[in-house]
């Protein structure tokens, strides 16, 4: 009975640190404020997310709340809460985890993360994830189920919601306790990591719907516009110098080649090996005036520069000088354009991680114009490619993991069924590559999903090179040439 779940909630509170035995009854009767004391709901299930459901079910059965996706993810986050220990109770014991080691302190953090259902780690669970062989090694896809779909009620009630300025965005530091509403994430239960990044007030917390192993965010505490520039480069390198154990990266600062949240500046990092970090080294080059920087062209996708050494401020100021120059590097042979007027259009996406003794800087050069011919962005996703993926190729991208979008798993399905010549709703605009892919394989029941799932990793591989401003052929490489030269 629901009985069950409310004692196993107060178990979990005392268990997290937020309460003592002591505040058992107390506890009770907040459960029983939120949720009703009728108590005919059943608990199937012992992890965090069945009792939560369990609790959340009661307080519907009970009309403490409406059965909407808004109400009951809300009533999570505030069940949730209770067993989170405050902020400033949470950033004490990482704190002081981390006089035992970096690891312990992260250690602490993300398994509370976990506990307290702030990560779905059920819902992340629904991710499709696989590799996929192309020249460019393994790539890895994913398709992400892993967001709820938009609750209709919740879309139609929208239409008549006031706006609020509060918080001014979903990184603001105001988002921890926040309640949430109608379109807005509930965020009772989120917890911040208050540190210091370039001498001013950052944040650390986890992603709820991570797309990677301990998915970071590392955010500015004051709500201003992404930047990519020489402070960028320290800040990425103090945060692998407090957090060895990550990587940590940023999104690109101009549209078409950024992330989805330029408004506020933010770094995202974790423990994952991706394949640009596997990838080799092509062609090697020298820096004049940075002679103890190892500098090189890696074999990849996207046009990318890696820089190694010990010195920190040496990487970082070799970066700087590659970003002023591309910045304002133009070659019209490869349609490459720094400006147009005041317009500047290039930027980099910067990835800095450990090495040992090490301190790695991968470089990707980045190039946001449109065209007549493209107008999504001329190193952008081509039409040919955007039935599987038509948005911007943000950093985890960049590093060789595709976010795919949830519909492709139905698609797909439909995909199979045409290649094996089933009746299907196969969409439209998957038709040409279906055909081809028809054309140019023995398809069987047995290896229609590997064939679809290969044929996918091919499509992102693409996707990346046409993100890439100097390919893989004779005039890309030669193109490539030219910029080397340029910077050294």
């Amino acid at each position: 009975m629901v009985e069950d779940a409310v004692e196993n909630l107060i178990s979990l509170a005392v268990q997290n640190g937020a309460a003592e035995p002591l505040d058992r009854v107390y506890l009770r009767n907040r459960i029983f404020a939120l949720i009703g004391d009728e108590m005919a709901v059943a608990l199937e299930g012992d992890g965090v997310e069945a009792i939560s459901e369990a609790l959340v079910n009661a307080a519907v059965e009970n009309g403490k709340i409406e059965d909407n996706q808004t109400a009951r993810e809300l009533l999570d986050a505030q069940l949730m809460d209770l067993t989170t220990p405050r902020p400033s109770q949470v950033n004490e014991r990482f704190w002081e985890d981390y006089q035992t080691s970096p690891e312990a302190a992260t250690k602490y953090f993300y398994g509370l993360s976990k506990a307290n259902n702030y990560i779905k780690t059920k819902a992340i669970a629904k991710n499709i994830v696989f590799n996929s062989a192309t020249t460019f090694g393994d790539l890895e896809i994913t398709i992400n189920l892993s967001k709820p779909e938009k609750d209709p009620k919740a879309i139609a009630a929208a239409a008549h919601t006031v706006a609020s300025g509060y918080p001014l965005c979903q990184l603001c530091l105001e988002n921890e306790g926040y309640l949430g509403r109608l379109g807005y994430p509930a965020r009772s239960n989120h917890r911040v990591i208050r540190l210091t990044v370039g001498g001013g007030p950052w944040g650390f917390q986890y992603s709820p719907y991570a797309y990677f192993g301990e998915h970071a965010i590392f955010l500015d505490q004051q709500h201003v516009p992404m930047k990519i520039n020489r402070q960028t480069f320290t800040n990425l390198f103090e945060i692998i110098t407090q957090f060895p154990q990550y990587f940590v990266g940023s999104n690109a600062d101009l549209p078409i080649v950024g992330g989805s949240m330029l408004s506020h500046e933010h770094y995202q990092g974790g423990r994952h090996n991706f394949p640009m970090m596997k990838a080799p080294i092509a062609s090697t080059f020298k820096l004049a005036d940075y002679p103890d920087v190892k500098c090189g062209v890696v074999k990849w996708a996207m046009s990318t520069i890696r820089l190694t050494g010990t010195n920190q401020q040496n990487v970082a100021d070799a970066a700087e000088h590659i970003r002023e120059v591309w910045n304002h590097y133009d070659d019209p042979a490869v349609s490459v354009k720094a400006y147009d007027g005041e317009t500047r259009h290039h930027t980099v996406t910067p990835i800095a991680y450990r090495d040992g003794d090490q301190f790695v800087l991968d470089i990707v050069l980045r190039d946001n114009q449109t065209s007549a011919a493209y107008p999504d962005g001329i190193f952008h996703p081509h039409k040919d490619v955007q039935h599987i993926k038509k948005e911007n190729i943000g950093l985890i991208e960049v590093m060789g993991r595709a976010i795919l979008p949830a519909r492709l798993k139905t698609e797909m399905q439909e995909v199979q069924k045409f290649l094996l010549d089933q009746p299907n709703d196969m969409a439209d605009y998957h038709r040409t590559w279906a055909e081809e892919l028809k054309e140019n394989n023995t398809v069987t029941d047995d290896n229609v999903e590997q064939v679809v799932d290969d044929a996918i990793g091919k499509v992102f591989g693409r996707v990346l090179e046409d993100a890439g401003v100097f390919k893989w052929n004779a005039a890309g490489r030669e193109a490539q040439s030219r910029f080397i030269k340029a910077i050294e």
